[in-house]
């Protein structure tokens, strides 16, 4: 294997190759987890006219304090019969539109409301408790920029705005492929040498979680020729993972096979622990990850190299994992060589962020990391990081 790449260099080289998926117009009842391709503005005002942000009543400030006659009651969705006049209030809902001639609210609770009258023991400022039309944002405001991936509140702002549909690129299509003669389905009997399938299972997961609608391959054996068809069926897809068989062994047949159907090598091998054979290379438009075999490496190395190119397919304006900070809870020794993920839990102590790193960190113990929800980045370099050291982390879904 060849001089290993930073994970900064390695990160870049694989962006440099994601270019934006075409685009689509989607509905935003159908738009969670899509990425906006162009700013989204505002149709109307928000809100679109005066509004009442409590339960109570709609006066001018002059007329308070004293005691004034009810002449409406407004719901929210039915405007007053009639302006309001000096001297009167009227009875008003949560997000009604305020009549004209009123300047505030005061709530229900500061009142007595009694036969039609209405008594309001203190003066009220002119605004309480009124929204202003537009406070929110105005007609052609952006609501949301570019880049960004919707989630509830995104949708429920575009929503509110009267943001129909959005442009987004369309989602990415995923092809998952694991190899080695040694896997066997769950809920098979095992024979001698042979384990279970979870890498599949695992890369599913995470491809959908980034937005990609994905296809499962059967896995393939250790067979040069049952490489070579599954490999041109994944090479349909946007994107194409495969997990095993990009080390250096006699069955390791990703990369060669990989290589005679045309694929593009862009690089081989990062100074990442877990993932140090990570392969990735191109076909035409396909994105071809080739990620290790041991379970940890391959979830570690989907984060960190996979999601952002899914990420930036999809036109994301930050497609780069999203760090943040805390302390180690315990020593953890440094990897001269190479930039180490460990696993970890995340607790919440006075406020700060400790994490603990789980017990067995080696790249097969799968099961070891299902009790994390945190990867430590800790950098390379000789000696340990003590206990209370500041780290940044990603969190696992």
């Amino acid at each position: 294997m060849a001089s290993l790449l930073s994970l900064e260099e390695a990160q870049a080289r694989i962006l440099e190759r994601a270019a934006r998926l075409p685009l689509e117009r989607v509905p935003i009842v159908e738009a969670f987890g899509r990425v906006l391709a162009e700013p989204a503005t505002a149709r109307v005002d928000l809100p679109p006219f005066d509004s009442s942000a409590m339960d109570g009543f709609a006066v001018r400030a002059v007329d308070t304090p004293g005691r004034l006659p009810v002449a409406d009651r407004i719901a929210a969705g039915r405007p007053a019969a009639r302006e309001l006049r000096a001297g009167e209030a009227m009875a008003i809902a949560t997000g009604g539109a305020l009549p004209d001639g009123a300047d505030a609210v005061i709530p229900i609770e500061y009142v007595v409301d009694h036969d039609n009258n209405v008594e309001i023991p203190e003066p009220v400022e002119a605004g309480a408790h009124v929204r202003p039309r537009g406070g929110d944002l105005r007609t052609g405001d952006v609501v949301v920029d570019a880049g960004t991936v919707l989630g509830p509140a995104q949708l429920g702002a575009l929503a509110a705005a009267g943001v129909a549909d959005i442009a987004s690129a369309r989602r990415p299509r995923a092809a998952v492929l694991t190899t080695g003669s040694e896997l066997r389905a769950p809920g098979e009997a095992l024979g001698p040498g042979q384990i279970y399938e979870a890498n599949g299972v695992i890369l599913a997961s995470q491809l959908t979680s980034a937005g990609a609608e994905v296809r499962r391959l059967e896995p393939v054996a250790d067979d040069e020729s049952a490489h070579r068809n599954a490999l041109a069926a994944g090479l349909e897809a946007d994107v194409l993972v495969t997990s095993g068989g990009v080390s250096v062994g006699p069955h390791d047949l990703v990369r060669s096979v990989g290589a005679g159907l045309g694929v593009e090598e862009v690089l081989w091998g990062v100074a990442v622990k877990p993932g140090k054979p990570l392969w990735f290379g191109v076909h035409d438009r396909t994105l071809v990850f080739g990620l290790p075999g041991n379970p940890v490496s391959s979830l570690v190395c989907f984060e960190l190299f996979v999601r952002p190119a899914l990420l930036a397919l999809q036109g994301a304006k930050s497609p780069l994992p999203r760090y943040e900070g805390g302390t180690l809870s315990e020593r953890v020794r440094r990897n001269a060589a190479r930039t180490e993920f460990v696993r970890a839990r995340i607790h919440v102590r006075d406020g700060s962020v400790q994490l603990e790193p789980v017990t067995g960190q080696e790249s097969h113990m799968i099961a070891r990391a299902a009790g994390a929800d945190a990867l430590v980045r800790v950098p390379s370099g000789e000696g340990e990081l003590s206990a209370g050291a500041p780290v940044s982390f990603l969190r696992l879904a």
